[in-house]
Order: C-alpha cells, then structure tokens, then sequence
C-alpha cells in the first residue's frame, strides 16, 4: 500500500472513513489510473473490471457498424472525414491527404457523402458519383447550425453529416463539366465588363482634372478619345501618355467581350431552351444561358414561385401570431440570373413607359400606382415563374392576353 492506495496488478480499492461526515471514500487504481476521492461503488472491484468490459464491447460495436453517410470537409491538401452509421452513431474520424481520399472512399460501401457546395466540390462529387456513392452537396449556410462548439475540421464534418442526414435538408445539384464550362465563359464575361467599367471610370476621372468632363457608359469613350486628341498639345506629356494606355486596355476588353459575347450567341442558338426562353419580352441569349449555366433542371421545382425564391426574388417574411409581414426581396439565391432578369424587367418597363403598355394589362394598373422599382422587382418574379412554365411544358412565350383568350 502506498499512500493508502494499493499498487497491484488488479484495481484494488482503499476504502476510508471521513471523520467529519462519517460518509465512505475510495481511492482506486484501476488499469494504472488513479480514481480518488470518489464514492464507493456497490460492486467495488466487479463494477471497475465490469465498466472495462463494457467499454471494449461498445468500441467493437462502433467499429463493427457499417457506415450510412460520410461527412467531408474539402481543403486544399488535407480532407476530415466523418462517418455515421443509420442511428447516427459515430463510426470513423479520419484525416487524408488529397491523394488518399479517393482510394479510402472506394473501399468503403455504397452509402452518401455529403460535402459543402464550395469551391472543387462539383468535381469532387462528379468523380465520387463515379464510384457508385450517392452524394450530396449542402449550401454553407445550412450547415453552420449543426456546428458544435468550437469550429475545427472534425467538427465541421460532422456538422456536415448531421446536416445532410435531416429529411428537410435542401441539396445543390452535382453539375457537369460542361454546365460548369458555360458558367465559364459566363463569369469571365461579366469580369470583363466591369474591369472595363473601371478603366472607363478611371479614364473620366483623370480627364476630369484637366478640364475634360464626358458621360457615363462605355458610350463616352469615343468622346474622351476625340477630346483627349484635339487638346493633346495643351495637356502634359504623362496624361497624353496615360490616356492612351487606357484607351488601348479599353479596345483590347472590348474585343474580347465582343468574343465572349458571339460563343455566348452561338451556343444560345444551338440550344432549344436557350431559343425558346429569348421568346419572353426582357430575355436575351446571356439571361438564357445563364439559366443553363447556373440553374439546375427545372423539374427539380414543384412549381414556379419555388424558382422565384431560388432566386431570391420572393419577400422576406417576419410573420408571428397570425400577422404576416413582408418585406423586401431576400437576395438569398443565385445573384447572376437574379440581376440578370431584374436588368430585363427594367428594359421592358422602360419600353412599356416609353410606348404605353396594353390598356388594362397587370403591367399597366402596376405602374399606376406603384413605384417604378417595385414593379421592375415584380416583374423579375413573373418572368421567373414563366420561365418554369415554358420549360417544363416546352411551349414559347405567349402574351397575357393571348393566354387568358385560349
């Protein structure tokens, strides 16, 4: 006995008496760990070496269990893995390199593994759908809740795990590659357009300080370029110098959206739905490729108003005992095709504005009494449920009061 403890091969407790409160204490070691000061249990040795046992078969259990959904947080180089079994028991904690996450997802089973629709996750899930697994990509802002504590690799992909395993989880799906190579070309568009948007910007105010003022617009250049030849010899040598290397980088951005913009025309031409969504009033062949390049398959929406609110064009809510309260649009879905209708709706409104819309028509009692904004916004969520109407019944864009006479 050392220190009232027995030293042996076999948890022995010590068992004392306080003199102050005349209660039982113990202080065991049992398989070299020192339990003090804890109340004697009823089966004293026999409960120490029944818990041992116990433990091992619940480790064997875990281990024997089959895994039914792997949680996946994707890096760069290093990926943590979570598997849960049906009953959502823990089965696996495991870190791998890029190298070894797909020989260790091989040989497991078929079950689903669920990841964030992030960055390389598309390319991730195609190349794991190719080894039979069911996956599933969940947006970040899903999975955020299910995060416990402290946030760490293992926590988020359980978080991820636990997420995809509730029966009203919302999913993204998988895209192809050649879904993902139109939103490409679409992407490198629109960084085109607005790296060109700043160097008109910057061109303008430059000139500005020097007495030279034009519009804004990529309308302008020309007059920018006109002016800044005309008073070449009145301005200093550095700002005919600068002038002119905006005005090339401004040519060469042209040129190439001008190239970005036929692939997009061309590939809008050789698509049906492309063809029949450029039927609608406000839509032309970018707004239908982007459909095609950001938005799943229209099936995939029981009706029209759940378009419009993967879009974000739906009010938000604020709605408690039985009152309902709307507000603006929630902005929470796919901002391109968003901005991308809402910049058609406009362009209708102004033509209606311009040449009068059909007496009696909903365009017309809108623009009576509403602001102009708000209908361009309603007008957005219209086109966006006609759009799920003409391609899910595969028919072109037929006028209010052409549909309302058939």
């Amino acid at each position: 006995m050392v220190d009232g403890t027995w030293m042996a091969s076999t948890p022995t407790p010590s068992i004392h008496g306080s003199p102050s409160t005349g209660t039982t204490w113990m202080a065991v070691r049992c398989n070299g760990i020192l339990l003090d000061g804890v109340d004697a249990p009823p089966g004293g040795i026999a409960m120490c070496q029944t818990g041992d046992r116990n433990i091992a078969q619940e480790t064997k259990e875990a281990s024997m269990t089959e895994v039914s959904i792997i949680g996946v947080d994707l890096a760069k180089r290093f990926f943590q893995v979570h598997g849960a079994g049906t009953k959502g028991e823990v089965v696996f904690r495991k870190k791998l390199t890029r190298a070894q996450f797909l020989p260790f997802l091989r040989k497991q089973p078929t079950c689903t593994v669920a990841m964030e629709a992030c960055a390389t996750a598309h390319e991730w899930g195609r190349q794991i759908q190719k080894l039979g697994h069911r996956v599933r990509l969940i947006a970040p802002i899903y999975v955020k809740p299910f995060v416990k504590r402290q946030k760490n690799d293992a926590n988020d992909a359980e978080a991820i795990a636990e997420a995809a395993s509730r029966p009203t989880m919302r999913f993204v799906t998988v895209k192809s590659r050649e879904q993902q190579s139109r939103a490409i070309v679409f992407r490198t568009r629109d960084l085109l357009v607005r790296q060109r948007t700043q160097l008109i910007n910057a061109l303008r105010g430059h000139l500005a300080e020097f007495g030279i003022v034009a519009p804004q617009g990529a309308v302008s250049v020309r007059k920018l370029a006109v002016a800044l030849d005309i008073q070449g010899d009145a301005l200093p040598e550095p700002v005919r110098e600068v002038g002119k290397i905006y005005l090339d980088q401004i040519e060469t951005s042209n040129l190439r959206i001008a190239e970005l913009e036929k692939q997009v025309r061309r590939s809008a031409a050789e698509s049906d739905v492309a063809t029949r969504l450029q039927t609608m009033p406000g839509v032309g062949p970018i707004t239908a490729m982007a459909f095609e390049a950001f938005a799943p398959a229209m099936e995939t929406f029981k009706r029209g108003r759940d378009l419009a609110a993967w879009l974000g064009l739906t009010p938000r809510q604020n709605s408690t005992g039985g009152k309902s309260k709307l507000g603006r649009v929630s902005k929470m879905g796919q901002r391109d095709i968003r901005r991308l209708l809402i910049i058609g709706a406009a362009s209708v409104i102004r033509w209606a504005i311009r040449k009068g819309a059909p007496k009696g028509s909903w365009l017309d009692r809108m623009l009576a009494k509403k602001p102009r904004m708000l209908v361009t916004v309603a007008l957005a969520n219209k086109m966006a449920r006609g759009i799920w109407a003409m391609v899910t019944k595969k028919e072109d864009y037929r006028e209010p009061t052409m549909a309302a006479a058939a």
